[in-house]
């Protein structure tokens, strides 16, 4: 595999988890796909991106932005 054409991790060092929605504020990643992220495929990959990107696109605007 390319690793330029990997698939980048949400990652972003903030990590905590918020006990109510079960979501690590900074990525936006359930723990299991933390635990996961280092096993899965490329596709598993591409689908918690698209799984992120529904969440962020779901969540309430917190002063005219997504909360993230």
């Amino acid at each position: 595999m390319n690793d330029a054409a990997a698939v980048p991790s949400p990652c972003v060092n903030v990590c905590r988890m918020d006990a109510a929605s079960g979501l690590c504020s900074g990525c936006w990643r359930t723990i299991d796909e933390i635990a996961a992220w280092s096993t899965l495929d490329d596709d598993g990959k591409r689908q918690v991106w698209q799984a992120i990107e529904l969440r962020q696109a779901q969540a309430p605007a917190v002063d005219g932005e997504r909360s993230r």
